[in-house]
C-alpha cells in the first residue's frame, strides 16, 4: 500500500535528490508530498519486462528513440516527480533526457497495482495528460485488458479497450501492436 512519508514538509525534487539517498524503491513526489509504495509484485514486474522487451525490440528495429523502464524519475514540475513502468522518447526528444528525465516521455506504460487503481486510472492519467504524453497504456492484469490513450491537442482519447486475444495497438508508433493474452500469460505456465 502506498503511503505519504511525511505531511508536514512540502519537498521538490532538487531537495530530495540533496537529502535522500538514491533507491529502488518506488518513490513519487506529489505535488510536493513524498509517496513511497512497496516493491511491486513479482507477476507486476514479468508484465513490465514483457512490454518492455516488445517495445525496445520495436523502436530498435526502426531506430525512432529510447525505451527504458523504472526506477527512473520522470520530473514534470519541481514537486511533480513521477516514475513510470515504461517509457518511450522519440530520438528528437532525447534532450528531455539529463540523470533523470525532465519533461514528458512520449509514451508511458503504466501497469496497474490492486492497490493503487486510483493512481493510474485517474491521477497518473491526469498528470500525464496535462504535461503533454501523447499516449498512455494502461495494462491492468486484474481486469486483463490494455487501455491506450491517445493525447488530442489537450486531452486524452481512449483508442481502445483490449481485451485477450486481441492486439493493443499504439497510434503514436505506427505499426506497434502487442498480443494482449502473451502479457496476461501466468510466468510459471511458459
Amino acid at each position: 500500500m502506498s503511503q505519504t512519508l511525511t505531511t508536514e514538509r512540502l519537498w521538490t525534487y532538487d531537495e530530495a535528490c540533496a537529502e535522500l539517498e538514491e533507491q529502488n524503491s518506488p518513490l513519487e513526489i506529489w505535488h510536493g508530498h513524498l509517496v513511497m509504495s512497496p516493491t511491486p509484485t513479482f507477476f507486476h514486474q514479468v508484465i513490465v519486462s514483457r512490454v518492455e522487451e516488445k517495445l525496445r525490440a520495436w523502436v530498435r528495429r526502426h531506430r525512432l528513440g529510447l525505451v527504458v523502464a523504472a526506477p527512473l524519475d520522470v520530473v514534470l514540475e519541481p514537486d511533480l516527480v513521477l516514475q513510470p513502468d515504461v517509457m518511450f522518447i522519440a530520438k528528437r526528444r532525447t534532450t528531455i533526457i539529463k540523470q533523470h528525465i525532465h519533461g514528458a516521455p512520449d509514451l508511458v506504460v503504466e501497469v496497474v497495482s490492486p492497490d493503487r487503481r486510483r493512481r493510474d486510472y485517474k491521477e497518473k492519467k491526469d498528470a500525464y495528460e496535462g504535461h503533454g504524453v501523447q499516449e498512455y497504456w494502461i495494462v491492468d492484469p486484474t481486469q486483463k485488458h490494455i487501455e491506450v490513450w491517445s493525447l488530442n491537442e489537450d486531452y486524452f482519447e481512449l483508442l481502445g479497450r483490449f481485451v485477450l486475444r486481441q492486439q493493443a495497438a499504439s497510434k503514436l508508433l505506427d505499426g506497434f501492436k502487442i498480443r494482449v493474452d502473451e502479457i496476461f500469460v501466468e510466468p510459471l505456465k511458459i
